[in-house]
């Protein structure tokens, strides 16, 4: 049932990315494909027709509802569905999902899972639409945005007090991600003509499963490219992880568990060019299809080993208005007066999606759970072991992971600690 929806938000992901990157070739780039996708599914709730067609196609469920349809016939066979006691309980959230191929209940589904990831971890996903004043709306598309998504839509006056409701929303974000995500909307970035706000924003601080020990984070160069380099806060450890080489690129993946291994980034870094130029991570962004990503970090690609690793310490902050990049992707009549569909959210006929922005914020630090584990224990083995080095001195791309889903949450190119 998981699985549907980890290969939308993996292709999602990836046309994005290539969107987001078109003009930032030096540029950290950091967004999450997940939440992004849960926020359109969201305004998903409350679209018809052609409108949630489009974002249907634009999130990849079209055809995952395609791929599916072999395996719904197994779901009605469980035999832990007691289905006369489920339909009481839910008397009208099954209307939320009846148009279209969006599986609303999968992202409802792994949202549970990502409330639940233990005390080691801070996810903070916060999705809100705020909407003009006099639109009235639909309870049924109401009751769902909160079941489903834990969204409360809020009523601001954009028309007579566009300044008074920045701030009301950017209080509400402050407060959603405990102080850490402070002014979403800077004075002006709201148009007074809005009608519907769309905000999601997200905060990830996890500890790692093996601790790097802050006494041998050392300053090292980091080259940005063939000319220049800055020093950074380089952390290391020798531990044992899962490390895999894409032969076409001689690019190394690596995968760096966090608590408990219910995520893990994984690194993709070029190999290092000569010359320092950026070229390897070109070929890898050129490369990269979701088949492709899928294989390079694939269990079966990878090998435990002994392996050194350096990575900078970084935090990374993201904030794009990604009306213009939806409507390219072809989500257009949500953002059009004239063709825009937002019936099962309001009755009124001019309502339209004015704004969807996205903002995302990962810090990666020492901080782990236990001190790696192979720090003493090397000399027990009776052939010592190939020791490798991953050395994260100069551009590289990664994405944090949930594996039990194997989901996507964030996606990321570094290029300047």
């Amino acid at each position: 049932m998981m699985g549907s929806i980890s290969r939308p938000v993996t292709e999602f992901c990836l046309d994005l990315y290539n969107k987001l990157n078109r003009n930032a070739e030096d540029t950290n780039i950091i967004f999450s494909p997940m939440s992004i996708s849960v926020a359109l599914a969201l305004v998903h709730l409350g679209a018809k027709n052609n409108t949630a067609a489009q974002i249907e196609k634009v999130l990849h469920v079209r055809k995952a509802a395609e791929r599916m349809s072999l395996g719904s016939d197994l779901e009605s066979t469980a035999p832990e569905m007691e289905p006369e006691r489920s339909q009481e309980r839910q008397p009208s959230l099954s209307q939320c999902n009846k148009d279209g191929d969006l599986n609303h209940e999968a992202f409802q589904a792994l949202l549970l899972q990502l409330q639940n990831l233990g005390e080691r971890y801070v996810l903070t996903l916060a999705n809100n639409l705020f909407i003009q004043q006099g639109f009235e709306l639909q309870q049924q598309f109401l009751m769902c945005a909160k079941e489903l998504y834990g969204a409360m839509l809020q009523t601001v006056d954009f028309h007579g007090a566009v300044e008074a409701t920045r701030i009301k929303i950017n209080s509400w974000v402050e407060s959603e991600t405990q102080g850490k995500i402070k002014e979403l909307f800077a004075p002006g970035m709201i148009d007074a003509r809005a009608l519907l706000v769309l905000v999601n924003v997200i905060y990830f601080k996890a500890s790692w499963e093996h601790k790097f020990e802050e006494r041998k984070t050392v300053q090292r160069d980091f080259k940005l490219n063939e000319n220049e380099k800055k020093p950074v806060q380089m952390m290391y450890q020798k531990g044992t992880f899962k490390l895999g080489y894409i032969e076409e690129t001689g690019a190394q993946v690596l995968e760096l568990p966090y608590a408990q291994k219910s995520l893990s980034m994984i690194i993709l870094l070029p190999g290092d060019m000569a010359d320092g130029s950026t070229s390897g991570l070109e070929q890898i962004e050129r490369t990269m299809t979701y088949e492709n990503l899928m294989l390079w970090a694939s269990s079966e690609h990878m090998f435990e080993m002994t392996v050194e690793v350096y990575l900078p310490r970084f935090k990374l902050e993201g904030t794009f208005n990604l009306n213009e990049v939806l409507q390219e992707m072809g989500m257009t009549d949500i953002f059009t007066e004239s063709k825009a569909d937002l019936s099962a959210m309001s009755f009124a006929k001019s309502l339209v999606l004015s704004n969807v922005v996205h903002k995302t914020y990962v810090e990666v630090n020492e901080e782990g759970t236990v001190a790696a584990a192979g720090t003493g224990a090397v000399i027990v083995r009776r052939s010592l072991p190939l020791t490798e080095v991953f050395m994260a001195d100069h551009p590289f791309l990664f994405f944090i992971r949930h594996n039990p889903t194997n989901t996507i949450l964030f996606f990321g190119k570094l290029c300047s600690p």
